[in-house]
Formats: C-alpha cells, structure tokens, sequence
C-alpha cells in the first residue's frame, strides 16, 4: 500500500483562549482524497517552520476569520478592516517561503490566497463592498455550502481545464465568504478566475512544473458535492503524491 502524502495545514488562533484550532473540512477533504492531514501550529519561527515542512509533500492554507495585516502591503487600515492576528500573518509567510523555497505544491484557500498574493509582493482591495463599483455579494452567509455566485475562466488555465474536463455548464456557482479580495496580483501569479464584478476568484503559478493555486471561495465545503471543488482536491492531492514520488 502506498503510503500517503502528507500535507500541512496551518491552524488558526482563538486570542481570548489562546488556542490553535481549525474547522474539520480541511482535514477530512484531504484525508478523503488520499492525503495525510498534518496541522500546523502558529509559531512564527522560522527554524520550526523549516523542521516541519522539511516532512512534508504539500501545504495547504486555509481560509481564516482574520484579515491579513494591510501593513504587509504598504497601506493604511480601512475602516472594515477585520481582526488581524499577528501569528497567522507572519507563520503563513513564513510557510509559503519554505513551501516554495522546497517546491512544494501549495492549494491556497480565502485568506490563504490572499496571504500568498501579499507574500508574492501583492496587495488587496480591503473592503469589497466599499472599494468595488457595482459589487455582488460576497459574504453570503448561511448555508455555507451553498454556490451563490458564477464565475468565467481564463482559456487555458488550469481551473478552466477542469471544468472543461467535467463537462460543467455555465450555470457553475461556488460559494462565497470574503469581504477582501486579491488587488495588485503579486509576482508570477495569474489571475485566472473572476466574479461577474470583476473580483478576482483563482490565481495560479504553474512555471516550471509547480502547482500553486489559490481559490477564494471554499472547495472544502463543496467538495462532496461539488464537482469542481472535489476536483481541486483531488489534483492538489496528486501533485503532492508526485512530489512525494
């Protein structure tokens, strides 16, 4: 039997309990589709992160109920800008350097995404619906598995081959739980997804045979029942298994 790929998964921080935590559709999406979950704790050392890492096959960043810190990318705070937690910014960075310094593939999620836009040199646009002309809604609410917006994919890009290879229709929806979104997109990353608003849905980098992917609604939600999601997974969790390879 072959043994599994392991794949990080960085964790959240509760401030008023001082835990790490992380909701349990992560997980079980990798471990469905063959992976190995490993969690990883919030400790912005850069020594820790190397040891851990150096263990791994592929690294996956969550969404989270914090903002990245616009400090990161050079501006001031906007009046809705959310709780900002320290840790989570700086162990995120810290991950996707020696994630991509090892070459690991990375699926990025929400705020993964936006965290590794802003690693790559990126900014954000921090409120959508105070920042953006003519916004659809991108905080949806409950239920959260619910597809509530379309997209439209760039020809030739990953995710659009995917669908294409589903057979999926124009009616496609994914879910939606963001009040921030990708503004200048960072170096070597593509936009390849968008909302009928313009917001950007998916980036990728794929030089040079790597396989990083950022995708802003949640596919660990859907997975089960969306095919599109399931087939994130299921790609991000093969090209680890070829990394371990």
């Amino acid at each position: 039997m072959n043994e599994r790929p392991k794949i990080g998964i960085t964790m959240r921080l509760e401030i008023e309990t001082r835990r790490f935590y992380l909701g349990r559709d992560y997980s079980e999406a990798i471990e469905a589709l063959g992976g190995a979950p490993v969690h990883l704790s919030l400790i912005p050392q850069r020594a820790y992160v190397a040891s851990v890492l150096s263990g791994l096959d592929g690294v996956l960043l969550p969404g989270s109920d914090s903002d990245v810190d616009p400090a990161l990318y050079n501006e001031e705070p906007h009046p809705k800008l959310k709780r900002v937690v320290p840790e989570k910014d700086e162990t995120e960075r810290l991950v996707i350097e020696e994630a991509e310094k090892l070459g690991l593939p990375i699926l990025a999620i929400c705020y993964g995404m936006q965290a590794l836009n802003v690693a790559r040199g990126g900014t954000l646009i921090q409120d959508i619906e105070s920042s953006v002309e003519s916004p659809i809604k991108h905080d949806q609410g409950l239920p959260l598995p619910r597809g509530s917006h379309g997209l439209r994919f760039a020809e030739g890009s990953l995710t659009a081959g995917f669908v294409e290879s589903l057979g999926l229709n124009g009616d496609l929806r994914v879910n939606s739980h963001h009040h921030q979104a990708i503004g200048k997109l960072g170096e070597g990353l593509d936009a390849t997804a968008w909302a009928s608003d313009g917001v950007v849905e998916c980036i990728e980098d794929m030089r040079g045979g790597r396989f990083v992917l950022g995708v802003q609604w949640h596919p660990e939600l859907s997975w089960s029942s969306d095919q599109l999601s399931r087939r994130i997974f299921e790609a991000f969790v093969e090209r680890c298994s070829a990394a371990k390879a």
